[in-house]
């Protein structure tokens, strides 16, 4: 299965430019759209879902075009929106057979058989009975993924899922969504730089509607390789460094400031030459260094 994404633009009444030309092909696997708040993301999903209409371009789903045939595009997608709401009162094995209900899975012995695989799957079977409501951050987005599942979609989206996961509910995401991934197509919108590296075989990052580039995380990060300079600083040497152009990234640590600089050669004295990681291309690209 391939999705094929094609000079898509978006432009709201507000006149903001959402997407600008975007083109790109995704196949099975996590790939994972990269970018900061208010990038892109969550329009170019709501676009591929068939949530809302691109102004321009063309998104193809194996042979379905997603903007004549949207019924045969949702047969086929599982989606996990960014605000995933649940009814607080209702238990999550009622709910997930309701919306198998609503995704047209009406033979009573298959829904029974495909929610209750799905529970066991995304780790809930023991919480089936629970109420929505009581619930955990985590606990709720697994039972997202368990709906967004129905029906053995060949495309499922999920939008910004981690955020506000602790890291072990985020670890416990992670493996759920890489067992899932291994044959069909997932695509993982968020800007949590950790998602992209831990999961995705593939992946690209958007700014302001725009894809700055796209490709394998490994491959990408070789751009970089040789040219990411780490040092220690106290903080008002960091502060000197906040308008440099080379500067990449800077955070506190232990009481000094850890800064990350790309250049060619070594940029201050006790700097030194480290490996390029996903974040330095995430932090170069957005600061549109030439890379």
């Amino acid at each position: 299965m391939k999705l094929t994404i094609e000079n898509i633009s978006k432009t709201y009444p507000n006149g903001v430019e959402a997407l600008k030309n975007v083109s790109i092909e995704i196949t099975n696997g996590i790939f994972g759209l990269l970018g900061p708040n208010g990038a892109g993301k969550s329009t170019l999903m709501r676009t591929i879902a068939a949530l809302q209409d691109a102004d321009s371009g063309n998104i193809m789903l194996g042979d379905v075009d997603v903007a004549k045939d949207k019924q045969a595009l949702r047969e086929m997608l599982g989606y996990l929106p960014q605000e995933f709401g649940v009814y607080p009162k209702v238990s999550a094995i009622d709910l997930l057979d309701h919306m198998a209900v609503m995704k047209g899975i009406t033979d009573t012995q298959s829904r029974k058989e495909q929610v209750e695989s799905l529970l066991y799957q995304v780790n809930l079977w023991d919480s089936k009975e629970q109420k929505l409501g009581t619930f955990s951050g985590g606990m709720k987005q697994r039972f997202g993924i368990a709906q967004a599942l129905l029906g053995d979609p060949k495309l499922i989206i999920v939008d910004e899922p981690t955020a506000g996961l602790d890291p072990m509910q985020r670890n416990r995401f992670h493996n759920l969504l890489s067992a899932i991934g291994e044959n069909v197509i997932v695509i993982l919108s968020t800007h949590i730089v950790d998602d992209v590296s831990d999961l995705c075989n593939d992946m690209a990052i958007i700014l302001n509607g725009e894809l700055k580039l796209s490709g394998k995380p490994l491959e990408l990060i070789k751009r970089l390789e040789g040219k990411v300079w780490q040092g220690l600083v106290e903080k008002e040497v960091a502060e000197t460094l906040e308008d440099d152009e080379r500067l990449i990234s800077s955070r506190l640590y232990m009481g000094k400031v850890k800064v990350r600089l790309l250049s060619d050669s070594e940029p201050m004295k006790g700097f030194k030459l480290n490996e390029p990681e996903i974040e330095d291309l995430y932090f170069a690209t957005i600061n549109d260094f030439q890379i």
